[in-house]
């Protein structure tokens, strides 16, 4: 079951994305970071545990431009098309805000080109977007993200 994420979910999302974090596949997100974005979040809830195996976020960048974020499934689910169910709700609520593009920043761009993103230079979008979240990076500035991008208009 997908559903917005609520305050509880919080610690869950958190600890779900340092699996991913620890290992550098995906930028760490303080609490801070996730309980001033908890609007932005989706979580997938398992039907037999009623634990969240999943997470995603949708963040506005621009009036046309929106980012997928955090994009996690516990390793336990892989494979089970969790993550791909996870990114079409939020591309789906993307369109109802008119947004025109959806992007990520990713290391596993295999994933998002199977569901019809494809690659660009980071130089391709707003420039305040890739600063912001960067200047918090472990890796800045020397991003070795790689950057993809959907029309979805």
């Amino acid at each position: 079951m997908i559903r917005k994420a609520q305050i509880d979910d919080i610690k869950a999302i958190h600890n779900l994305l340092q699996i991913y974090s620890s290992k550098g596949e995906l930028l760490p997100r303080p609490f801070s970071k996730l309980y001033d974005h908890l609007r932005d979040f989706i979580v997938y809830i398992d039907k037999d545990s009623d634990k969240i195996i999943g997470c995603c976020a949708l963040q506005f960048c621009w009036e046309y431009l929106a980012e997928i974020r955090s994009l996690a499934v516990h390793p336990d689910y892989l494979r089970q098309k969790i993550g791909t169910a996870l990114a079409e709700t939020v591309l789906a609520e993307a369109k109802l805000y008119k947004i025109e593009k959806v992007f990520t920043l990713t290391y596993k761009p295999g994933f998002f080109e199977s569901i019809g993103f494809t690659q660009i230079d980071k130089s391709e979008l707003p420039l305040i977007k890739i600063w912001s979240d960067c200047l918090l990076c472990v890796n800045f500035p020397n991003c070795d993200e790689i950057a993809l991008i959907k029309d979805i208009s």
